[in-house]
Formats: structure tokens, sequence, C-alpha cells
């Protein structure tokens, strides 16, 4: 019986940390959260993009490591091993061949400490947003090509990294695929953050009915880019079941698939879709959803 009620739902973790000056003082973090996490009973922890730097260039460069044979993949392994735990290893710049140019990747891992998937962010922020808050990741991130869902012991997990969430495509495909949960892992700016950032969860888990989790850094002034925080969970419903401010937090909900399943029952968009009108081409799969 159990067993039975565990796969009905789960625990999850996203993890708001603040994102220290130096890789080591924040792998240290890491391993401790974590621990606390799976501690607290969550199967499934989510740490926040750029979690081994500041959001600057230059601090990029200086982190950025190779996967799979660099520290911070190593040290995922790991934590994900000794607690037990489904890990989605936020994001850290992973070296190319070309020279100061690096992918925003998050690994993830199984509790065994396998490697089971990996997701390249797909959406360049070159944006330009006033006065000091120009930014053109394309200078120096370059971008992935292909969508990336997770399967664990309790359902799919569709992936994206900070800018993914903007694109509603992509969390469509992602519920066509059989997610029931995306995780979005972003520093979203003191500009966007509280305008889009719980707005845009919300939507992507009401257009789609499933739970979507948004993790970022905790906010820190001093850094050259400043993150919003307020990191949270949104039901298949819509609505925000768990979230925090701008300070070091982790923020627990719980993944209920009896609720999710009520949800859609209540709201049979599937069903009601105009797709003699319009659809959603999944190239990668050559399907329309």
């Amino acid at each position: 019986m159990a067993e039975k009620l565990l796969k009905l739902r789960f625990k999850l973790a996203i993890v708001q940390m603040f994102v220290e000056r130096t890789k080591e003082l924040n792998h240290i973090k890491v391993k401790r959260l974590v621990r606390e996490a799976a501690g607290n009973g969550a199967r499934v922890v989510v740490l926040p993009e750029f979690f081994t730097c500041q959001c600057d260039p230059k601090p990029f460069r200086e982190v950025m490591e190779p996967v799979p044979n660099g520290p911070t993949f190593k040290l995922l392994s790991e934590a994900a091993k000794e607690n037990e735990v489904f890990l989605f290893g936020g994001s850290y710049p992973e070296s190319s061949e070309k020279p100061d140019f690096f992918f925003n990747t998050s690994n993830i891992f199984n509790p065994r400490g396998e490697l089971i998937g990996q997701h390249r962010k797909l959406h360049m922020y070159d944006v330009d947003l006033g006065p000091h808050l120009h930014i053109t990741e394309s200078d120096y991130i370059i971008p992935g090509n292909s969508l990336t869902v997770v399967e664990t012991d309790y359902c799919k997990i569709g992936v994206g990294i900070c800018f993914d969430i903007q694109f509603p495509e992509m969390a469509r495909i992602y519920r066509q695929r059989g997610c029931d949960l995306l995780i979005y892992m972003g520093a979203a700016s003191m500009k966007t953050g509280p305008v889009h950032w719980k707005v845009l969860s919300q939507a992507r888990a009401a257009d789609n009915q499933v739970y979507v989790a948004a993790v970022g850094p905790a906010t820190d002034v001093t850094s050259p880019y400043v993150p919003w925080g307020h990191s949270s969970v949104a039901s298949p419903w819509g609505e925000i079941i768990a979230s925090c401010e701008s300070e070091e937090a982790i923020v627990y909900a719980d993944v209920d698939f009896d609720y999710l399943k009520e949800v859609r029952g209540m709201l049979p968009l599937e069903s009601l879709r105009r797709k003699d009108l319009f659809e959603t081409v999944d190239l990668t799969m050559g399907t329309s959803v």
C-alpha cells in the first residue's frame, strides 16, 4: 500500500540558493541543501540556473567546465546517489570547442547517480530592457537543439532553462509527450521577474494542465546581474501552491496525480481543442499536437 501511495504523489523540492562567488563554496552548499531536501522527504530535487557562479559573462568563462569530466558533474552525480533522489542539476556553463563560448547546461541524475537527461538552453536571451540591462547571450552561449523529457519513477518531466519558459509551444509539446511536470531553472531579472516569472509559470501550468516548477537563485544585490528569486510551484489548475521571496530557501510541494487527473476531467482541454483549425508541430518527432 505504501508503494502504491508513493506513485500517486511525491514531494518536490526546489532549491533557491544564494550563489557564492567561488565554485568551491557553491559545491559545499549544494551538498548541504540537497541533503536537507532529501531529509525532509523530497524525492525530486531541483537546483537553480547558474548555481556555480554569479550571472555575468566573466565568471561564466572562468568556471565553465567539460561534461561529463568536470567536477560539477561529479558533485551532482554523487549528491543524487548519496541522497537517493532524482536531481535536476540546475545549470552551469559547459565548455565547448568554440573558444570563449559555452552551453548553458542542465544535467539530470537518478537516485543511483546515473545521468538520465541533459538539457542545453534553447532560447537565447538577446534583449534590450533599458539602461544597464542590455543582454546578448548569443555573444557567449551556444544554444541547444533538442527538447528534453526525463523519465522518473513517478512521471515524465519536461525541462527548460530560463527564457525557454517564454515559449508556449515548447510546453505544449512536452504535454503531448506525456509530461505531468515541467521544470524551468531560470535567473529572472529584476526587470522581468516581478511581472513575468510567476505569471508565465501559472500560464504554462494552466494551459497544459501540468505542474510547473520555476526555480532561480536567491537575490544578490552585489552581483553584476541581480536575480529576482521568487521561486514557485504552480498546480495544473494554475494556482501557486508553494513559493518563497528573495532569500535562500528550499520550497516544497506535493505533486499529486489524483488532483492532476481531477483537473483534466473538469476541463477536458485535449478533447475540446480545435485541431481542425490550428496545431503545434513537433519537428523533432515529426508529429502534430
